[in-house]
């Protein structure tokens, strides 16, 4: 499941937690976003257990996005312990990308 990410959570669902967490960086007037939207929703569900997913609209959260370096849409990023490990930004958050960040950190949790 995806939890929607704010302001008032995100510490608590993201930088304080020991895991690793996928965080969707979106806007709904970006495309790309809207167009990853539903694969990203997929692999909430298939690797459901093994990672957290969240999702951050950054129109509602500027600041918090500021914070965190999120400049370009879509950005799908891994945190671990607070720490953000990697980053797919723009063109680079495509599918098979994103399928392999998220394999890579699946694996090093088990």
């Amino acid at each position: 499941e995806m939890i929607e990410l704010n302001q008032n959570n995100f510490e608590t669902e993201v930088l304080k937690d020991s895991g690793y967490v996928l965080v969707d960086f979106y806007s709904e007037d970006c495309s790309p976003c809207k167009a990853l939207k539903p694969f990203v929703h997929s692999l909430a569900i298939e690797y459901e257990g093994r990672l957290k997913f969240g999702a951050l609209n950054v129109s509602k959260a500027i600041r918090l996005a500021i914070s965190q370096k999120v400049i370009a849409l879509p950005v799908i990023a891994i945190y671990k312990a607070g720490v953000k490990v990697e980053e797919l930004v723009g063109a680079d958050a495509n599918r098979e990308s994103i399928q392999e960040m998220l394999e890579k950190y699946a694996a090093l949790k088990e």
